[in-house]
């Protein structure tokens, strides 16, 4: 599903040249579930964003879903994102004036879904993670483990192929977190591979294999039996 070869992320200013990837080599199959760690700077969040199709990379190829991406212009990029990849980010990132219902049909509006598809969606998946009740609710009327849910929600409703995770817990109490890693195990056992950054090793543990990076390289992976797999 992906394959990414050598990659390398160079930031330029006019003194200074920041190497944030370098070499990095990856492969992740349909329907895993990958965590990402590492210290801050280490270059997680660049690589999510290339993975994501929101950066090129400086060097190196990047294959998904059989495209050669690396190359994509910002127009080519994001029309591949639509329906392929959803997001989920630490600060929820949802439209304070449009309500729960509004934020979750975005996607399907931009992929133009037919209005009665988009309403089937759109209940089922907020059914899905237990928000349906909220559903006419703004963002700040939530608490920050309803938003989120409702966060989970807009990156699924489309079925993509890929959901990239943000340390999607880092706002949440360990109670919500839980609910959302919860939620993101049962997504992608219904067949959606998850890429997530995370410093959290309690996290961690929901996913197939941990990546670590440092200074912009994968020093170790490590293989889990995932311990907490939905019933």
């Amino acid at each position: 599903m992906i394959k990414a070869d050598h990659l390398k992320k160079v930031y330029r200013t006019d003194e200074v040249e920041t190497t944030a990837l370098n070499n990095v080599n990856l492969e992740i199959e349909a329907g895993e579930f990958v965590s990402v760690m590492g210290p801050s700077g280490c270059g997680k969040s660049t690589l999510l964003n290339i993975l994501g199709l929101l950066d090129n990379p400086s060097g190196g190829t990047y294959n998904f879903l059989g495209h050669d991406v690396a190359g994509y212009s910002e127009r080519q990029r994001a029309q591949f994102r639509k329906g392929n990849i959803g997001f989920v980010f630490q600060s929820f990132n949802l439209i304070d004036e449009l309500t729960v219902y509004e934020n979750v049909e975005l996607p399907l509006l931009y992929l133009g879904m037919a209005s009665a598809e988009r309403v089937r969606r759109v209940e089922e998946t907020l059914e899905r993670v237990n928000i349906m009740h909220r559903k006419d609710h703004f963002p700040q009327q939530l608490s920050g483990g309803q938003q989120q849910r409702v966060a989970v929600a807009r990156a699924v409703v489309a079925s993509p192929k890929l959901i990239l995770a943000d340390e999607p817990t880092g706002n949440l109490d360990s109670t919500n977190g839980e609910e959302v890693m919860q939620l993101l195990t049962e997504m992608n056992e219904a067949g959606a591979a998850i890429v997530m950054v995370t410093h959290s090793p309690a996290d961690a543990e929901y996913s197939h294999r941990i990546i670590h990076l440092f200074d912009g390289h994968i020093v170790t992976e490590n293989f889990l039996e995932r311990k907490y797999a939905h019933a």
